[in-house]
């Protein structure tokens, strides 16, 4: 199933995508169709090794379909080789995942400016600052990640995502190493960046409480969708 818009943020048609070989080879997505409209956000939902991570691999630009179309951001990836893939990446997605993957031996500030240099953006550190600020790490520029909690180190990494000031956010089980209040915080902060600049979120998650706060839950079964609920048309309904 799929809600399509004139203009989609992201668009699969036909994803098939193997991991493996021979005998270990498994069919991980199996013909998806989906379009999410810019500003949504979009819940992605499924019991383990239901394939919902590596559809959002392939969102992202870091998992190669076998065969059908992946376009995101008005880019065709599934036709662009990996140096062009890595550009729509770093201009238009940002990624969160859940084991935070900071660089250790680099600071706050260096862990979220270092790929904004490397995109060419000649403000990298001032831009990184305030990206930090506005997660509320202010005064943890110069921390390493050893020295901050599993809820800083995920604020850095959302401050990393949002650096770029990217169309697209992906998160892969956002607060799934953090306890429940830090986890709930990190949601709400998430959410926020997501509605202020009003790009598009597409969450992995197990957690059925964080699911339900998306506009619409897209459910994921043995590499098929297998339900793609639209919760504001829903309430509309309601109403």
């Amino acid at each position: 199933m799929s809600q399509s818009t004139l203009s989609p943020i992201v668009s699969l048609r036909q994803a098939n995508l193997t991991l493996g070989y021979g005998a270990s080879s498994v069919h991980v997505l199996k013909g998806i169709d989906l379009d999410i409209a810019g500003g949504q956000s979009v819940g992605i939902v499924g019991p383990s090794g239901s394939g919902k991570s590596t559809l959002l691999m392939v969102v992202a630009g870091l998992e190669r379909l076998d065969t059908g179309e992946i376009h995101v951001a008005g880019h065709g990836l599934h036709g662009l080789d990996e140096d062009a893939v890595a550009a729509v990446r770093g201009r238009s997605i940002g990624i969160v995942f859940q084991s935070f993957h900071l660089i250790p031996n680099m600071t706050a500030l260096e862990n979220v400016a270092v790929p904004l240099e490397l995109a060419g953006k000649a403000d990298a550190f001032e831009r990184a600052r305030k990206e930090l600020v506005a997660v509320g790490l202010g005064e943890r520029l110069t921390h390493y990640p050893g020295q901050l909690s599993g809820g800083e180190q995920q604020r850095v990494a959302i401050a990393r995502a949002l650096a770029p000031d990217p169309v697209l956010i992906v998160a892969d089980e956002p607060t799934g190493n953090l306890d429940g209040d830090t986890g709930r915080q990190i949601a709400d902060l998430l959410f926020a960046k997501q509605s202020e600049r009003g790009a598009t979120l597409l969450l992995v998650t197990h957690d059925v409480e964080l699911a339900t706060r998306c506009d619409r839950q897209v459910s994921v079964r043995s590499g098929l969708i297998v339900d793609d609920a639209d919760a504001t048309a829903a309430a509309k309904a309601i109403a």
